[in-house]
């Protein structure tokens, strides 16, 4: 597994996004975009490229962020930071995170790759539901995706397998929002919706405070397992 930093076209000839890649060790037709929370590509989320490099899949993270705030790294453990996070997310537009996402597919398909997935986290778990509306990609993972509910007028346009990971105690995500979440997808022939009771925004975090082992070891288990049956 190799790792490195670089920049790739954006739609429209809009800049070059910003974007961390790790290769497998041997050519992968499979690829994976892994969609940052509000944090940036932080450590975190450059281990979890490593882990799927290793696992034979060609992944990359691209930095939401880059149009104003390019590079920065948060730690959601440092309240500073959090506050900074939070700060920029009211920044940012979620169609142009989208557009930034239809773009890593495309240098996806220009390195090899025939099939593309993607798993995102808190804002990524919203794009990874966007992404699974509005583009082509073949599967899409979301993590404790926020106001999904809000967006569920789209949910008629997803064509490829998602799935989305709901800490039922998301101080983010309310029940009622949660409960809007099952009543308009639970019937939907292409999405699964895993519930993790009393668990709260974060579970699956690689390290930190958030993190809670059991619960992210399942939610990953069972995403692999999705990610290899449509990547196939």
């Amino acid at each position: 597994m190799s790792a490195t930093n670089i920049r790739i076209p954006a739609l429209g000839g809009d800049g070059e996004i910003p974007a961390y890649v790790a290769r497998p060790d041997a050519d992968s037709s499979r690829a994976i975009i892994i969609i940052p929370e509000i944090f940036g590509v932080n450590a975190g989320i450059r281990e979890k490229c490593d882990d799927w490099a290793a696992q034979g899949y060609l992944a990359i993270a691209p930095d939401l962020f880059w149009r104003f705030a390019p590079g920065v790294e948060l730690d959601p453990d440092i309240e500073a930071e959090m506050n900074e996070a939070l700060r920029l997310l009211g920044l940012y537009d979620t169609d142009d995170g989208v557009r930034d996402i239809e773009a890593a597919i495309r240098w996806l398909h220009g390195q090899g790759a025939t099939k593309v997935g993607c798993a995102g986290y808190c804002l990524g778990g919203k794009l990874a539901y966007m992404t699974a509306a509005r583009t082509d990609i073949d599967v899409s993972v979301g993590y404790y995706g926020v106001m999904i509910d809000q967006m569920l007028n789209e949910s008629h346009a997803i064509a490829r397998p998602l799935m989305l990971h709901i800490p039922t105690a998301d101080h983010f995500v309310s029940p009622e929002a949660q409960a809007k979440m099952h009543e308009a997808l639970d019937p939907h022939p292409k999405v699964t919706l895993h519930d993790y009771v009393g668990l709260d925004h974060g579970f699956a975090a690689t390290s930190g405070d958030r993190r809670d082992e059991a619960a992210a070891q399942l939610a990953d288990s069972r995403t692999r397992a999705f990610l290899a049956e449509h990547l196939a």
